[in-house]
């Protein structure tokens, strides 16, 4: 525990002006960021008896030891400035508010040449105009399929559409009157992006002249006696007011507005927003904070604020935000608000009226979702924590193990070895930590010394990272690859910063890509606050494997001079966890909490490590002669192969017949020529039914698909 007057800015140096301060630990990791109206009167207050402070200030203080600030010109200014190191740092101590789920939202996206309505989730894109949240996603398909009758848009994937314009023949939706079928001109472009505007101010809540024209026009036709199109008429009328009818009516005069709601106890506080347009509910959502600092309801609310307009601009920031607290100031709030949205922003309290009713209704969802969040979490902790109490009674540790790290092997008998390490935080996955490794220090199969290596790379990591802060003395220990020693970083091939490369000069391998979190990066950072990769050590390491697999990874962790990290592997087969220089096995039973973690941890591994290999086997099953020539993208590439229309033409061609092909230079063309000059031709390939030699301008469609024939 630091004590905050070792760290205690001197009289004076403090500006009384507006401004933006960052408390940072011993790892100089970003702590807590803060906004203040006079810096000198708000760090002061901090510096205090840690008696008069509130338990949470008293604990962030207490972690702190360092402070920091950067003066602006208003409190507008600061305002913008805390988002942005609060997004950028992810402090532990500020209140982050998490999605409870992730709302799916109705979108047009009017960026393409025949826009499409279909249901986004994730973050929002450039150029698409959004509906929504919606609670769910049945809903917004129900509400677009009473609208396509009305007004039939594109709802088919690119490549539907492009099958669709191949073949001469519209998809079903096109045949039922569902679809306008832009994709075999039935209509132009122009008249499909009237039909998807017309769609959009539909939604926008723009509803009673519309109707209005339909009705019209179905009397019109019924004058003049064209009962069918009067019929139709009708029934389209009927569709649009029965999807007007999903959403509730619950402001007479069209008020376009956001509510928000804010239920809270001691620890936790949940947040509801009614997203209200043309007087009528068009989404909702809902936030659940831990409130880690001492916050009233106006500092949830504004930091509710910050979450939900901190990337919006323009209509997607209302003409008028209702709350249950109004921040203090409000002024920099409202004005931050009407810089955002282009125009003046009302931020106040419902007093009287229909509104004043609507917050009712909100505030009870508010209080709903928190009892509702707090029976499950409940559940949730109690089986996480009895999980790893349970994991560090079996294993003898001192405590329960906070960060898990689980290391596998994978390999196509003995071809493409490659090693996973996953990382489990609090019993749940941490999926921005995870790290993907290639076998380089030797070639076949051998589990025993791959996880010796792995193991070994990943805590050299650490060490390197621990000799930057100076927390690991050089002289400790001679051991290769340790700080202090003559292997220069990067030469393992370790998943690490970017720009490093393996001990082949390839590209090291980074995080799983395709599947993120919402939760921030952890442990030590560099001097910008941002977070170090591999620099933050788990209290325990769990091995896919038996005793052999075990005694490496302890070995490994030996010979690097780390001891104090704990070792063990589940063995698949009795799902017996070992431990280092153990003869047998400990056992837990099957209903254990303990056993049911580390197998999830175990498997998780297996699943992340099996993913990579596979990829990396269907990327050498498609290398074809292109894959060799360096500097040859994806782009050019494809091409050259519609250009000359196959491998064997382009291998006949010259330099300066490769030079026509767009985008392809002289020294490009040569390094084409030369490489393909080198590479031995592909052999005939042969219809096995009839015994007939198949021409290689065949094989040339097969190669523009990222492959050749063998």
């Amino acid at each position: 525990m630091a004590d905050p007057s070792s760290y205690r800015p001197k009289p004076g140096q403090i500006p009384d002006s507006p401004g933006v301060y960052k408390f940072r630990d011993e790892h100089r990791r970003v702590i807590y960021v803060g906004k203040a109206k006079s810096l000198r009167q708000r760090l002061s207050s901090y510096f205090q008896d840690l008696a008069n402070l509130h338990p949470r200030t008293r604990t962030m203080v207490t972690t702190a030891a360092a402070v920091e600030w950067t003066v602006v010109s208003t409190e507008v200014e600061a305002l913008q400035l805390e988002y942005s190191w609060i997004k950028e740092f992810d402090p532990r101590f500020n209140v982050k508010y998490r999605d409870d789920k992730s709302y799916p939202s109705l979108a047009v996206t009017l960026n393409e040449e025949f826009p499409r309505v279909q249901v986004m989730r994730g973050a929002k894109k450039k150029g698409v105009r959004y509906f929504g949240p919606y609670a769910h996603a049945w809903a917004i398909r129900e509400t677009v399929d009473l609208m396509l009758r009305v007004f039939p848009v594109r709802t088919c994937s690119a490549g539907v559409f492009k099958r669709s314009a191949q073949i001469g023949r519209p998809c079903l939706l096109g045949y039922i009157g569902k679809c306008s079928a832009p994709c075999v001109g039935r209509v132009t472009a122009e008249e499909h992006r009237e039909l998807a505007e017309e769609f959009c101010d539909f939604m926008a809540g723009r509803t009673g002249a519309y109707l209005r024209r339909l009705e019209q026009q179905m009397h019109e036709a019924a004058e003049e006696m064209e009962y069918e199109r009067a019929a139709r008429l009708r029934d389209d009328i009927g569709a649009l007011k029965r999807a007007m009818e999903k959403n509730a009516v619950v402001l007479a005069d069209a008020t376009d507005a956001d509510l928000i709601a804010v239920a809270e106890d001691e620890l936790e506080a949940a947040v509801q927003i009614f997203h209200v347009r043309g007087g009528r509910v068009r989404g909702q959502r809902g936030w659940v904070t831990d409130k880690v600092e001492a916050v009233d309801t106006a500092g949830l609310v504004e930091h509710a604020l910050q979450q939900l307009y901190g990337e919006e601009r323009g209509d997607a920031v209302p003409k008028e935000v209702l709350v249950p607290a109004v921040p203090e100031p409000a002024e920099p709030v409202t004005q931050w608000l009407a810089e955002r949205r282009g125009s003046r922003v009302d931020l106040r309290i419902p007093q009287r009226g229909d509104k004043k009713d609507l917050m009712e209704t909100v505030q009870r969802n508010a209080q709903q979702a928190l009892a509702l969040h707090k029976t499950k979490r409940a559940s949730d902790l109690t089986t996480r924590s009895r999980a790893l109490e349970e994991i560090a009674e079996a294993l003898g540790l001192d405590s329960a193990p906070l960060r898990v790290e689980c290391f596998d092997i994978s390999h196509l008998q003995g071809d493409d070895v490659v090693a996973s390490m996953v990382v489990f935080e609090d019993g749940l996955p941490r999926k921005s930590e995870y790290r993907r490794f290639q076998i380089k220090s030797f070639a076949g199969q051998d589990d025993v010394r791959s996880m010796h290596e792995v193991v070994s790379r990943r805590f050299r990591r650490y060490l390197q990272e621990k000799q930057k802060t100076g927390e690991w003395q050089e002289e400790a220990t001679g051991a290769p690859g340790v700080p202090g020693s003559a292997e220069p970083p990067g030469t393992t091939g370790d998943t690490g910063a970017p720009g490093d490369t393996g001990a082949a000069g390839q590209p090291l391998e980074g995080p799983e890509g395709t599947e993120g979190t919402d939760q921030g990066p952890s442990g030590p950072i560099d001097e910008e606050g941002k977070p170090k990769r591999f620099a933050y050590p788990p209290q325990l390491v769990v091995v896919d494997g038996g005793k052999p697999q075990v005694a490496a990874a302890k070995r490994a962790l030996d010979e690097l001079g780390v001891d104090d990290v704990a070792v063990c592997g589940l063995a698949k087969r009795l799902e017996e966890v070992w431990l280092p220089d153990e003869e047998d096995p400990v056992v837990l039973p099957r209903s254990s909490e303990g056993l049911y973690l580390l197998q999830r941890v175990r498997d998780e591994a297996h699943r992340f490590a099996i993913t990579y290999q596979r990829s990396k086997r269907a990327k050498s099953l498609k290398a074809g002669p292109l894959d060799t020539v360096p500097g040859l993208g994806d782009s050019r590439k494809q091409a050259l192969l519609k250009h000359f229309g196959s491998v064997k033409r382009l291998r006949a061609a010259t330099v300066e017949q490769i030079c026509e092909v767009p985008g392809v230079g002289r020294k490009t063309a040569e390094t084409v020529a030369a490489a393909l000059a080198g590479a031995a031709p592909a052999a005939p390939a042969v219809n096995t039914a009839t015994g007939e030699i198949i021409e290689d301008e065949a094989a040339g469609a097969a190669s523009s698909n990222g492959g050749t024939r063998p």
